[in-house]
């Protein structure tokens, strides 16, 4: 294509303004001028044998699942509908009224905009520290939990997905609480040996 030469085309010529003209037959010449349709068989002009024109089948049959069909409904159906129906606005307060009244007799009598005085929400009494729970205590509430968590878990039928999970970390917290009673342990010794 790189190699083909492109040459500028002249006024007056080309695809649409051909520079010849066509001639047609006097029989074209008035089905043009009449804008009829072409007939749909015409004489042959050769030697060949001219079929009989057949019309198309009428229609395929398909099953109405593959049956073509707009998916639009007619304005008539829609309007029957309600589609085309507005929902009526209803116009609700949305500031109190009563407050807005005052609020203006207020100005209306002083000259002054009153604003209102916001109390201060009293302090809360904060009680002690709430007693702080013994880890050994809490290693237990947790054993328990997780022992709950898989008995329901194997009651829907789940146990063995969290199995090993949750027994992994029941000995973990096992191993947590022989530290601290080995731990408590050695103080009670260092305790009772100092007495």
């Amino acid at each position: 294509m790189a190699s083909q030469k492109m040459e500028a085309v002249t006024k007056g010529t080309g695809f649409w303004n051909c520079p010849h003209q066509v001639t047609y037959t006097p029989g074209t010449c008035e089905l043009l001028r009449g804008g009829d349709a072409l007939p749909l068989q015409c004489s042959p002009t050769s030697s060949q044998r001219v079929l009989p024109f057949k019309q198309p089948a009428s229609a395929i049959y398909l099953p109405p699942i593959l049956e073509a069909r707009s998916h639009l409904r007619p304005a008539s159906m829609c309007q029957a509908n309600g589609a085309y129906s507005r929902e009526q606005f209803k116009p609700r307060a949305t500031r109190d009224l009563e407050k807005e009244k005052q609020r203006l007799q207020n100005i209306f009598a002083t000259g002054k905009d009153k604003k209102e005085r916001k109390r201060k929400p009293r302090p809360v009494p904060q009680e002690g520290p709430a007693p702080e729970l013994d880890r050994f205590e809490e290693l237990l509430k947790e054993i328990r939990e997780r022992k709950d968590f898989l008995a329901d878990m194997e009651a829907l039928g789940q146990g063995r997905q969290y199995r090993g999970i949750i027994l992994a970390e029941i000995s973990q917290k096992l191993r947590e609480m022989k530290d601290i009673d080995h731990k408590r342990t050695e103080e009670l010794r260092k305790a009772l040996a100092t007495t």
